[in-house]
């Protein structure tokens, strides 16, 4: 019987500059090694990864900017926006997991701001539990928010398109009502970790030793953040993000190919809300700290938006998308003074742009950009 192949990333037909997951070869499962006796033997053909990806000039251009975002942010900004710049980096993780959903499985989530929330809570209450080192906390509390993500996904599987996204804002309100009435845990007993004795307020997580200060913490935000980039890329290079991209053009073709929908779709939900929930961690123990009111169901609306402006096809897109987020409202007020109402109107003129005319969101545009310049260069000096 011959091997079904399906387009590995349907995006770059549906949207122009799409294809990130793509690869040379689309093949869903493992390819059968040449017969004996059929002419040449030639060697099984490799399914791309994220590894066959890897350029000495590309890791040495990601190092570079690693290293001046590691040393140079500290010291070009002040206390107020490196704080921002702290919280950009973490929503920078947030809207890569939506984008996960959103880009590559083709499901629509609105309640991913709740599962920052989850993420918040769980690693408070843990902390207070438990006297966890950092990192383990930070998995611990990725683990518990991807089992809620699992439960939250499970009508994906009968469920899409504005459906799902209604489910799973009904999730949103129900999760942020748990919240608001167990309150975030303060260090009292009992499962929910509530004291009512003590007056309810802001609560913090306490930072790792090696992270106490603000530029510290960027760093240390700034490495997760990286790993938690790292850990999609090697998904949507690999078999899972070839099983999504099927899944996103037709369920059916999916079935049919022998892609397992229910494991990929639940897969997909549990790694969004992992990120989440270790972002959630990040959160409580940034500038500020956390309150139950941090967290409100709208954000995921505005949240979706600045994912689908910044390029949901794309995991770059997640770093324009936390900037439109987190930094442009915070331009807009100190420079320009600007109501918070003149952002929406700017972010709904965006989603109108991006349905309209450019799909695959400002990063879309950036790398076709960057390619015209490119070739404009390389026909200037040839």
């Amino acid at each position: 019987m011959a091997d079904v192949r399906v387009d590995s990333d349907p995006a770059s037909r549906l949207a122009p500059g799409a294809a990130e997951a793509g690869s040379a070869s689309p093949t869903l499962g493992t390819p059968a090694a040449a017969a004996p006796g059929t002419g040449g033997g030639r060697p099984p053909a490799r399914l791309p990864s994220m590894w066959s990806q890897i350029s000495a000039r590309r890791v040495a251009t990601l190092a570079a900017v690693f290293a001046v975002c590691c040393w140079g942010v500290p010291t070009l900004f002040g206390t107020f926006w490196l704080q921002v710049i702290v919280t950009m980096v973490i929503y920078a993780a947030v809207a890569l997991g939506l984008g996960v959903l959103v880009g590559r499985a083709g499901l629509f989530s609105l309640c991913q701001i709740p599962f920052v929330a989850v993420g918040a809570w769980t690693s408070l209450r843990l902390a207070q539990a438990f006297e966890l080192p950092f990192p383990v906390l930070l998995l611990a509390t990725g683990v518990v928010t991807s089992l809620v993500g699992i439960v939250v996904g499970l009508p994906a599987l009968r469920l899409s398109g504005l459906y799902l996204a209604l489910i799973t804002l009904m999730a949103a309100g129900a999760i942020t009502f748990l919240i608001a009435e167990v309150k975030l845990p303060n260090g009292g007993g009992g499962f929910w970790g509530y004291d009512r004795t003590i007056a309810s307020g802001v609560v913090s997580l306490d930072r790792p030793a090696v992270a106490t200060g603000d530029a510290a913490y960027f760093r240390y935000c700034l490495v997760v953040v990286s790993l938690l980039f790292l850990l999609v890329t090697w998904h949507v290079r690999g078999k899972p993000g070839r099983a999504w991209a099927a899944i996103r053009q037709s369920r059916v073709t999916a079935v049919a190919s022998g892609v397992d929908t229910t494991l990929y779709k639940l897969w997909a939900f549990a790694l969004s809300a992992f990120i989440t929930g270790v972002s959630g961690a990040l959160v409580a123990a940034g500038p500020g700290g956390v309150t139950t009111g941090q967290f409100p169901v709208e954000q995921s609306i505005m949240l979706l938006a600045v994912v689908l402006m910044g390029g949901v096809y794309s995991v770059w897109g997640a770093v324009v998308a936390a900037f439109l987020l987190r930094v442009l409202p915070r331009l807009l007020d100190q420079k320009l003074g600007l109501p918070s109402d003149a952002l929406t109107v700017l972010f709904g003129v965006g989603i109108l742009q991006v349905l309209l005319t450019a799909p695959a969101g400002i990063i879309g545009d950036l790398e076709k950009l960057a390619k015209k310049l490119e070739a404009k260069v390389a026909r200037s000096t040839a």
